[in-house]
């Protein structure tokens, strides 16, 4: 099996009332894909007195974290997703890896939604409920 890096092409949602639009990452930067489910704590005091691991386990959302290009300028990016982030319903959500691969599931915006002026970019983070999976 081969192994590819690289971008995160495309960012698409669509959401039930406000619409579907398109976010574009920076090329050349990172992203953070999680794609979610159940995780066993690395806690090294988590073992009985007869030596057995106690297994704490926590289920942890999905999340897509990426520098996508943004200007002062035209902040519609920014502000749609205010929008999308402060609305209960969750929106349809696809990734598109330079490969072609395209991971998707219902989420919204979570943390901070702030432009960086000297750099031209705002840190997009998608997280929501179940697994990311290919589509």
């Amino acid at each position: 099996m081969a192994y590819i890096g690289g971008d995160i092409i495309e960012i698409t949602y669509n959401h039930p009332t406000l619409g579907s639009g398109t976010f574009y990452p920076v090329s050349g930067e990172s992203a953070t894909v999680d794609n979610g489910g159940f995780r066993s704590d690395d806690e090294a005091n988590s073992i009985a007195g007869n030596g057995a691991m106690i297994d704490i386990m926590k289920r942890v959302r999905w999340s897509v974290e990426v520098a996508c290009a943004w200007s002062l300028g035209e902040q519609e990016d920014t502000l749609k997703l205010a929008e999308l982030a402060s609305s209960p319903e969750l929106s349809d959500w696809t990734f598109t890896h330079v490969s072609g691969t395209i991971m998707g599931a219902k989420g919204k915006p979570v943390g901070d939604i702030q432009g960086d002026t000297g750099a031209g970019t705002f840190n997009l983070k998608v997280s929501g409920g179940g697994i990311l999976e290919n589509k």
